[in-house]
């Protein structure tokens, strides 16, 4: 009977302390992805900064990055003493099909008029009911803007939201709307669904949309579909910028340039010409 007992006792000790071990190993996921989180909102960021971010000790983050340094998770520049992402994340990135198809293909072409218009390009695609930017290519006067890349952006108030509505058929457009509202986010976001409509019938007639600080105010940005070969749109690339740069009239003269770029794209992914009925 004392054997059984202790024996019982034995065998809960060690539930409890695989139950707080796996705890741990939670804990610890966690915080890894917040370090990759934070290197990606930032660029490059140190140790110390790190650990005030996420709340731990800089002991704590040296584990943690070490780890994420042996995957090749992470890099340090030695010059400056940070840490920045590294190429294992783009192994990650490249086991998703939309980044192989229309991020890695479009990127050269993003880059080239990210130069060009010195402002940011973005490459975004539908997911459920909001837009998810796949890459970003940032211009040299965009040094410094946000980071885009895996943000859901509300569908009725960004350009590229607003060209993958304007080519999806009534019955799917209705659904989305209906799942996602019309959020107001600044004074001048469009939240009437017969306005919306007549620009979503005008970014199918021109090849473009636009959006004047819908989203953010001193945020503008334009956008032009990307199809694959069926001829379907399959993603937006957009160009954004501040207000006091990017202004109406700067957007009306890049929409040819976007325009281009898109087709650019659309051709690498096969798309001949040839427009699927009703689009």
């Amino acid at each position: 009977m004392l054997t059984h007992r202790a024996r019982s006792y034995s065998d809960l000790m060690a539930n409890g302390s695989a139950e707080r071990s796996s705890d741990n190993g939670v804990q610890s996921v966690d915080r890894a992805l917040s370090v990759l989180e934070i290197l990606a909102r930032k660029g490059e960021a140190g140790v110390s900064e790190i650990a005030a971010e996420i709340g731990v000790h800089r002991s704590t983050v040296f584990r943690l990055l070490g780890s994420l340094e042996d995957h090749q998770m992470v890099a340090q520049v030695y010059e400056r003493g940070k840490y920045r992402l590294s190429l294992g994340i783009l192994r990650l990135a490249a086991a998703v099909p939309e980044r192989l198809e229309v991020a890695e293909l479009g990127h050269p072409v993003c880059e080239r008029l990210a130069q060009q218009l010195g402002e940011t390009v973005n490459i975004a695609v539908l997911r459920a009911h909001v837009a998810v930017n796949l890459d970003q290519a940032r211009g040299p006067a965009a040094i410094g803007t946000h980071n885009w890349i895996g943000e859901p952006t509300p569908m009725h108030a960004t350009s590229s939201g607003k060209i993958l509505l304007a080519h999806l058929d009534s019955g799917s457009r209705d659904r989305l709307l209906s799942e996602s509202g019309l959020a107001r986010f600044t004074d001048h976001t469009v939240t009437s669904r017969k306005r919306l409509e007549r620009q979503l019938d005008d970014a199918r007639r021109d090849g473009y949309a636009m959006c004047v600080e819908e989203l953010e105010i001193g945020l503008n940005a334009v956008a032009a579909p990307i199809r694959d070969y069926t001829g379907h749109t399959a993603a937006a690339l957009s160009v954004s910028g501040p207000m006091y740069r990017f202004d109406a009239e700067r957007m009306l003269a890049a929409t040819a340039a976007v325009i281009a770029a898109a087709d650019e794209i659309s051709a690498r992914m096969g798309f001949r010409g040839n427009l699927p009925p009703g689009d």
